[in-house]
């Protein structure tokens, strides 16, 4: 089953991502990599989430916030492509997240966006090399943000 199928299955809707917010492009595909721009945990209605992990947003708030923001990365991969079905291997993920100090559990909150990865993709497209960093502070406030790198046909 391709990651179209799978998110129909899922009954997933996908959110609009929003313009950047600076001098740069949501994505670049050079080869057969395309990389994505850092993104942020936009709803479906628009809305985008803040906060810090540690003293404003529990650990299962930002990982949920980490998921929303894998379906905004997918959108994203959509918009570029025309199709989830043409990325061959999600290759790397950086995830950012805004930490309080002594928040440490930076591993668990990027997993919201690894698990819906292999979910959509499966195990074989959708495992990555990644890195999990905490950050004093995230532009606008948001709670994680993430880039990607993905190989595509």
């Amino acid at each position: 089953m391709g990651a179209e199928d799978r998110i129909a299955e899922l009954d997933i809707i996908l959110p609009q991502t929003s313009a950047p917010v600076a001098n740069y492009l949501m994505a670049v595909r050079t080869g057969n990599l395309l990389f994505l721009a850092g993104h942020g945990p936009y709803d479906v209605d628009g809305s985008l989430r803040t906060g810090k992990v540690g003293s404003d947003l529990t650990l299962d708030e930002v990982r949920d916030a980490a998921r929303l923001v894998g379906l905004n990365l997918l959108h994203t991969i959509r918009h570029e492509l025309g199709s989830l079905d043409r990325v061959t291997r999600v290759v790397k993920v950086l995830g950012m997240v805004n930490c309080a100090p002594g928040f440490n559990q930076t591993p668990l909150v990027v997993d919201g966006c690894s698990d819906v990865l292999v979910e959509i993709f499966g195990k074989a497209i959708g495992s990555h090399a990644r890195s999990a960093v905490g950050m004093a502070e995230l532009p606008f406030d948001i709670p994680v943000e993430v880039e990607m790198i993905c190989e595509v046909d």
